[in-house]
């Protein structure tokens, strides 16, 4: 056996996307209760471009390295098990959990060190090495481009829905469930609350894409460009009352409209910022504290979910029958036009690099 494997990985200076580079490396052998994975497959987030342009700074405990392997969201196949290890064997399809060290209950600053593509070595690479417990089993019914969107826009729309509590109907009523935009998270929670009974309403500035998730079970589309206060438009069809759940994905922008359309006492889960992070011109718009206890809500910042949760959402796929959606699968070699091409907003679900 040689001592080491040649490996190929993507290395970001955190300098921008189009400044990445594919270089040749190689990986050791797996030591004890270590697992050595053949990535197949990996799943671009927002995320993933904040880190490589040098952007992802929420964290204070997580320092991040100057070089980095980028991307934390992957499926493959077990390459070699190490001394020690019984729940993998050669050739079993696996997934990577972007946060090592979160295996239940709420993450802890000190977790986030244990996150890859960000504080640790990610996955935009052929070959990586995992502890033995850092791995779940692929769904039998998912292949490994459908499995890799599931531990970071799976695992965050699943939280979004029910990390705070069951989906359910308050007083006999139906939940309406408010989700911005068509990217992973979204396009996974429209299939979530179609799959749990709710009424979605979901908004986007395409009509093509506003037609995709109508045909995907979305109740109500509206174009945010077209109709600008559509938080009135979202009261209205709503008689009022508001959505129960909102994804807010847009940032300090769409902060104050989500806050007037929200049921009082609805779960608001601030899921991300892709229409800016502060907006300077209206302090109301970033005085969260405010507008949450004017309305009762449950406000969550949502940062992943922990190991047993992704396999409760895991068994709610397979029980029914959710498929993600994929909207292009770049070649490994083209993982920096992958990542242009998810930075731009022109997709549509999840974006995948297929490693051959």
């Amino acid at each position: 056996m040689p001592p080491t494997i040649p490996n190929r990985q993507w290395t970001s200076h955190l300098n921008g996307i189009s400044n990445l580079t594919l270089t040749q490396t190689t990986t050791s052998h797996p030591a004890t209760n270590e697992v050595l994975v053949r990535i197949t497959a990996i799943s671009l987030n927002y995320k993933d471009g904040e880190t490589i342009s040098g952007q992802f700074n929420h964290h204070a405990a997580v320092s991040l390295p100057s070089t980095i392997v980028p991307c934390s969201d992957a499926a493959g196949q077990v390459w070699e098990v190490g001394d020690g290890v019984t729940r993998w064997k050669k050739g079993d399809r696996v997934l990577a959990l972007p946060y090592l060290e979160y295996k239940t209950g709420r993450i802890t600053q000190e977790m986030l060190g244990s996150g890859i593509g960000s504080s640790g070595k990610g996955v935009s690479c052929e070959y990586r090495i995992f502890e033995e417990d850092a791995l779940l089993p692929v769904p039998e019914s998912m292949s490994d481009e459908e499995a890799c969107t599931m531990t970071v826009a799976g695992i965050t729309a699943w939280m979004a829905m029910n990390g705070q509590r069951p989906l359910g109907s308050p007083g006999g009523q139906e939940e309406v469930v408010l989700i911005q935009g068509t990217g992973g998270v979204s396009i996974q929670g429209l299939q979530i609350a179609k799959a749990s009974g709710a009424t979605v309403i979901i908004t986007s500035s395409s009509d093509e894409k506003l037609a995709r998730a109508k045909a995907l079970g979305a109740d109500y589309t509206i174009n945010y460009k077209t109709t600008p206060d559509w938080d009135v438009e979202v009261l209205r069809l709503t008689s009022g009352r508001g959505a129960d759940i909102i994804f807010e994905n847009g940032g300090a922008p769409t902060t104050a409209k989500s806050f007037n359309c929200i049921r009082f006492g609805g779960l608001f889960n601030a899921i991300g910022y892709v229409s800016g992070k502060v907006d300077p011109k209206d302090e109301e718009k970033t005085n969260i504290n405010v507008q949450a206890i004017r309305k009762n809500v449950i406000l969550v910042g949502m940062l992943n979910g922990p190991r047993d949760r992704v396999v409760e959402m895991l068994e709610f796929y397979e029980n029914h029958g959710i498929k993600p959606v994929i909207d292009r699968v770049f070649k490994f070699e083209e993982a920096k036009e992958a990542l242009q091409y998810l930075w731009s907003g022109s997709h549509f679900g999840t974006v995948v690099v297929k490693v051959p």
